[in-house]
């Protein structure tokens, strides 16, 4: 019979987790000092989580860990960690630890409950939506610009109206994902601007594209490098809709993965929304793995 443990000391947790999502980001191509950086991002919040031991007759089997936190005026549950260990998993222990995890945040008044997947979880997340994906790659050496695509800086000109677009755009995948609501994320997306990009075309380490084919404009490139050490992060390689369907994603991908070669870099990072499948199963086929992937689940009320 599976039970749970809330631990007084996390100790032996924290390093098997850590443990567990170095491996998990060395495996996506990240270096030693990327992958200690994220993480250093993960440690600072795991003080709030409460960890509890997964055990079965007595015998400690794996880890659950789940913490409650406003999220915009809301209290929202996140699992943080789910895990058994080898000898012991297929034996219903991780569907027994989600449904403990599910009832934990919804007694303390979560109505949304979220997750970030690191490692491969089968089927056990299946009821819960994707709202993105963490893509990365390893670039080994600049790639050859598509036949008939080129790309140049961005013009001042051009700035204004590829920022309303994308921030247009921006809104438009959080809602679509389900993260949020469309006034909140139209405020979201004026913050990220807003710290992303302060000194617009000039902001230091960012790349700004213009891709064309046969003299037309067909598309757009964002790209700030150093995001991470050696990662260059793209916040976006569009193709116009007009001009899609010809190859032109994989073109961008290619200037983008030039531009990370170009400026230092050896790793090219994406996040993928939810909902749009044409840019993940485009990610996919260039080789992009999931690093990272996020999905959430509403809670019902407990019960009285």
């Amino acid at each position: 019979m599976t039970e749970f443990s809330i631990l007084d000391d996390n100790t032996s947790w924290q390093k098997d987790f850590e443990r567990r999502l170095l491996a998990s980001y060395t495996a996506a191509g990240l270096d030693a000092a990327a992958a200690e950086r994220l993480l250093e991002d993960v440690r600072a919040d795991t003080g709030a989580w409460t960890v509890a031991a997964i055990t079965d007759a007595g015998m400690r089997v794996g880890y659950v860990a789940v913490v409650v936190a406003d999220n915009h005026g809301a209290p929202a549950g996140r699992i943080g960690d789910v895990h058994v260990d080898a000898p012991h998993a297929g034996r219903g222990h991780e569907q027994a630890a989600r449904k403990w995890a599910e009832q934990w945040c919804a007694e303390r008044g979560a109505r949304r409950l979220n997750i970030r997947l690191t490692e491969p979880a089968g089927e056990l997340f299946d009821g819960y939506g994707v709202r993105g994906q963490l893509r990365t790659r390893r670039i080994g050496f600049p790639p050859k610009p598509l036949a008939g695509v080129t790309a140049r800086p961005m013009t001042e000109a051009e700035y204004p109206q590829w920022l309303a677009s994308e921030k247009s755009a921006y809104v438009g995948d959080i809602v679509r994902s389900g993260a949020l609501d469309p006034e909140e994320a139209v405020r979201k997306s004026d913050r990220d601007f807003a710290d992303l990009i302060p000194q617009g075309l000039a902001t230091p380490d960012n790349t700004f594209l213009v891709l064309e084919a046969a003299g037309e404009r067909i598309g757009t490139g964002w790209l700030k490098h150093g995001h991470l050490p050696g990662v260059t992060y793209g916040y976006s390689l569009h193709i116009q809709e007009q001009h899609r369907g010809k190859g032109y994603g994989r073109a961008a991908m290619a200037a983008g993965e030039r531009a990370t070669v170009e400026a230092g870099d050896s790793v090219l990072m994406f996040t993928v929304w939810g909902g749009n499948e044409v840019a993940m199963n485009l990610y996919t086929s260039a080789g992009y793995r999931v690093m990272e992937e996020s999905r959430s689940l509403s809670l019902p009320h407990p019960a009285a």
